[in-house]
C-alpha cells in the first residue's frame, strides 16, 4: 500500500469521527484447497446456509453514523479472521462466505438487519454489534430465531444468553477491577461519572457508583452526567468538573463525541498529568480521530492494547496492517471481534455441526491459544476468562501498559450487590 493510500485511510477514520458515511470494506478471500468435508446433511440439520463447499455468516456493524469510528475496526478484524480461516482450510472443510449489513448507528436498524441475516440469509452465525443498545435490540431476534451472535464489546454484564458469546469483558473484569486499581495506585477518593446516554454507560456507571459508595472506604461520587450520542458541546460539564475538582474523571463517552470532549478538555486547561481521567470506552481506534496530543496522560482499562508484547499479538498486528494498511490502529474491541470467527470455528469443529443448539452446547471450555491478548477460554456462562489491563495514553496514539492482573479473571456477569 502506498503512502498516499495510507494517508487516505487515516483521513477516512477522521471523517467517520465527524459523522461522515463510510463505505463497507471489501473482503477478498484467497483460493485455497479444502479438505474432504463431511456430508452437509450430517452437519446442517436445521436449514442453515451451508453447502458442500461454503458456509455463510453475517457481519453486522455500523459503518455509517456516529458509531462507525468504533465499529469499522471490528469489521476489519472479522474479515481478517475469516480470510485466515479460509486460507487454513475453512470450517469443517467449507469456506466461509460473509454477508455484511450496516446497523447505521440506529438500534431498530440493527434489529431489522439481524432478522434479515437469520431469516432470509440463514446465516450460521453473526459477528456483530458494538453498543449495548444495539445488542439489546437484536437479542430477542437471535433468541426467537435461534441464531448465534458473537458480540465483541466490553459491556455492563447483567446478561447471559444461550444465543450469544460475549468476547469482550463484563463489569467485574473491567469496571470494578479498574476502580480498585485507581484507588490503590492514585489514592483516589472522589469521582465524577460521565457517559453517553444509553444503557451501557448508565448501567456501567450504576455499577461504578455502587462500588465506589458501598465497596470502597472513604470514596464518593461528586457528579454524574449523560449526553446524547453524537453530542459535541461539553463546556458546561467541564466547568462543573473544574469547580468540583474530582480526583478522577470517569468517562464512558462513545463514538464521535469523544473528539469534541477531549479537545474541549484540553482547551479548558485540564492537564491529564495532574488530573486523573479513567476511560473504559476509548481505544486506539477512537484516539486515531481524537489525536494523541488531546488525550495523552489519560488511563484506559481494557483487556487488550495494540502495544501488548507477546508473539500472538506481534503476528496479529502484522497481519492486520498488511491487510488494512500500516497506519491503521487496533483497539480492544477490534481484537475481541477478531476472536469471534475463530472461536466459532473451533466450537463448530468440536460440535461436529453448524447447528446452533449444538454449537451453544459445545462452547463451554473452548480455548483459543493464538488470541492476540494471550489466551482466551469460553466460560459456561458464554463470557471469556481474561486479564484486566490498564494503559496510559501516549502522544503517538498508543497505550503504555502500566498494570496487568496476574491471573485470568473469571467472568461473573451477575455480581452480588451490583444489580
Amino acid at each position: 500500500m502506498s503512502d498516499r493510500d495510507e494517508d487516505l485511510q487515516s483521513r477516512l477514520r477522521r471523517q467517520l469521527l465527524m459523522g461522515m458515511a463510510a463505505a463497507p470494506l471489501a473482503g477478498l478471500l484467497p483460493k485455497v484447497a479444502f479438505a474432504q468435508a463431511p456430508a452437509t446433511s450430517a452437519v446442517n440439520t436445521t436449514g442453515l446456509a451451508v453447502t458442500d463447499t461454503e458456509v455463510t455468516v453475517g457481519i453486522l456493524h455500523s459503518v455509517t453514523g456516529t458509531m462507525a469510528i468504533s465499529e469499522t475496526g471490528s469489521v476489519q478484524a472479522e474479515k481478517l479472521a475469516i480470510e485466515q480461516i479460509n486460507a487454513s482450510g475453512g470450517v469443517l472443510g467449507r469456506k466461509i462466505k460473509f454477508i455484511q449489513e450496516d446497523g447505521a448507528s440506529d438500534w431498530p436498524t440493527f434489529a431489522e438487519k439481524a432478522k434479515k441475516l437469520l431469516v432470509n440469509d440463514k446465516c450460521a452465525a453473526v459477528m456483530g454489534c458494538w453498543t449495548s443498545a444495539s445488542r439489546k435490540a437484536v437479542l430477542p431476534v437471535f433468541e426467537q430465531y435461534n441464531g448465534m451472535l458473537y458480540y465483541p464489546t466490553f459491556y455492563e454484564g447483567l446478561e447471559q444468553s444461550k444465543n450469544v458469546i460475549y468476547t469482550g469483558q463484563e463489569a467485574t473484569q473491567q469496571i470494578i477491577a479498574g476502580l480498585d486499581w485507581v484507588v490503590k495506585e492514585k489514592g483516589a477518593k472522589t469521582f465524577y461519572l460521565l457517559g453517553s446516554d444509553y444503557i451501557w454507560p448508565r448501567t456501567s456507571n450504576k455499577i461504578a457508583r455502587k462500588h465506589i459508595e458501598n465497596f470502597m472506604k472513604g470514596t464518593k461520587v461528586v457528579g454524574e452526567e449523560y449526553f446524547p450520542l453524537g453530542h459535541t458541546q461539553f463546556n458546561s460539564v467541564i466547568n462543573k468538573i473544574k469547580l468540583t475538582k474530582p480526583d478522577v474523571i470517569y468517562a464512558i463517552i462513545v463514538g464521535g463525541s469523544n473528539v469534541a470532549f477531549y479537545k474541549q478538555l484540553k482547551a479548558a486547561g485540564i492537564d491529564m498529568s495532574k488530573q486523573t481521567l479513567v476511560t473504559i470506552s476509548v481505544t486506539e481506534d477512537e484516539i486515531d480521530g481524537i489525536g494523541g496530543d488531546n488525550i495523552a496522560g489519560a488511563y484506559a482499562c481494557m483487556k487488550y492494547f495494540q502495544s501488548l508484547d507477546n508473539p500472538n499479538n506481534a503476528e496479529f498486528v502484522a497481519a492486520f496492517k498488511k491487510m488494512w494498511g500500516e497506519k491503521t490502529v487496533i483497539g480492544d474491541v477490534t481484537q475481541a471481534a477478531y476472536l469471534g470467527p475463530w472461536l466459532w470455528k473451533l466450537t463448530v469443529e468440536k460440535a461436529g455441526s453448524f447447528d446452533v443448539d449444538k454449537v451453544a452446547a459445545a462452547s463451554a471450555g473452548i480455548e483459543f491459544t493464538k488470541a492476540p491478548e494471550g489466551y482466551v477460554k469460553i466460560h459456561e456462562n458464554h463470557h471469556l476468562w481474561s486479564k484486566t489491563r490498564v494503559g496510559l495514553a501516549q502522544k503517538d496514539g498508543q497505550f503504555k501498559v502500566v498494570y496487568e492482573s496476574p491471573d485470568l479473571i473469571e467472568p461473573n456477569p451477575f455480581p452480588k450487590g451490583y444489580q
